[in-house]
């Protein structure tokens, strides 16, 4: 088992490291985005860029760079007349540049648009934490609710109480994220002004962000919910009609005896790596959201920094997210020997 871990360890970080590479050469690839600002911040940018091996900084004209990226020339910053040219570095110079500055220096740039000349890593870790207690008060809220549901309509099968709950989950399960936010906006914000209508603001009264959490929290739940109601019902139900199940009544077990020694343990093989697949959809959903409701975490930074052409924060961002799922994928591969023991014995006898 051990063994098999650092593999799959192994394994998450090359597919990480072949992502991001080719992430970052395709960005490479697109229009050289010129930072925002002043004059001189353009020049400490520029000055940041040439120290990491993005940019040649030169005090003459380059020919064999194409057209300069920026020039000092005209905007008054050395009144002797210096002028500087910067170009911009073949694209794989830049990309073993940029790797060796992970490596070296755990450096992944700076910002050009959204913090002009901060770390583009410094941003990610002060709006991660928002993104990250969002989504986990979400999973720890749907999935004993919607397994809890599942359970209930599946020990009610073809009933009232099975069909009220199936019904309602495939309302729920239809509607996307973000008009259920549109919708709860409207009402608990706008309507009945319980909730406020955005994130609160950093100096806002505990009490306030405490009820900001409420409409984004409920808007990721509701499919959440529905989807392990839907998946827990259908595998609770398949394994309750299984032939072991039906031997362990005759031999003496009662319903209940059975539900919880054998159904339950067998359906969950199944529902766990649906929860930790579900905790990806949602952190990756949370984009919208976060735009929608003015939430200042990764997903809303991803968009922004889309839009503005800030390569550095977005490559940060898209780390974040890789890293993310390739965890999750390996959480989710360990999961089944903790769950089924007969994975485990499988693994011993093929060591």
């Amino acid at each position: 088992m051990r063994k098999y871990v650092l593999k799959r360890i192994g394994l998450a970080f090359i597919t990480a490291f072949i992502i991001l590479s080719a992430t970052f050469l395709l960005m490479k690839l697109l229009p050289y985005q010129i930072p925002a600002g002043f004059a001189i911040d353009k020049m400490r940018y520029f000055d940041e860029q040439s120290t990491f091996g993005f940019v040649i900084k030169s005090e003459v004209e380059l020919e064999n760079y194409g057209k300069y990226l920026w020039t000092t020339n005209g905007t008054d910053l050395f009144q002797d007349g210096t002028v500087f040219y910067y170009y911009q570095r073949p694209v794989f110079e830049q990309y073993f540049s940029w790797l060796g500055n992970i490596i070296t220096k755990w450096d992944w740039g700076t910002s050009t648009a959204i913090e002009v000349n901060k770390s583009a890593m410094s941003i990610i870790a002060s709006r991660l934490p928002v993104s990250m207690s969002i989504n986990i008060i979400s999973v720890l809220i749907s999935v004993p609710a919607g397994i809890a549901l599942g359970i209930w309509a599946a020990l009610k099968k073809n009933k009232l109480t099975d069909h009220i709950i199936s019904t309602v989950v495939m309302i729920f399960i239809s509607v996307p994220s973000f008009i259920i936010i549109s919708l709860l906006l409207k009402w608990l914000a706008y309507d009945l002004k319980w909730l406020p209508f955005e994130w609160p603001s950093a100096g806002a009264s505990g009490v306030s962000r405490f009820l900001g959490y409420f409409i984004p929290v409920m808007a990721l739940s509701f499919g959440s919910i529905c989807g392990y109601c839907r998946f827990t019902r259908a595998e609770l139900c398949e394994v309750m009609s299984s032939d072991y199940l039906l031997l362990a009544r005759t031999k003496g077990l009662t319903k209940n005896q059975c539900i919880v020694r054998h159904a339950l343990r067998n359906a969950m093989v199944p529902i766990v790596p649906s929860i930790l697949s579900e905790f990806i959809g949602i952190l990756s959903g949370s984009m919208i959201l976060e735009n929608l409701y003015n939430i200042p975490g990764i997903g809303n930074l991803f968009v922004s920094a889309i839009n503005f052409k800030d390569y550095s924060v977005l490559m940060v961002d898209m780390a974040v997210f890789t890293l993310v799922s390739l965890l999750a994928s390996v959480l989710l591969d360990i999961s089944y020997g903790f769950i089924d023991p007969r994975i485990r014995m499988g693994a011993k006898n093929n060591g």
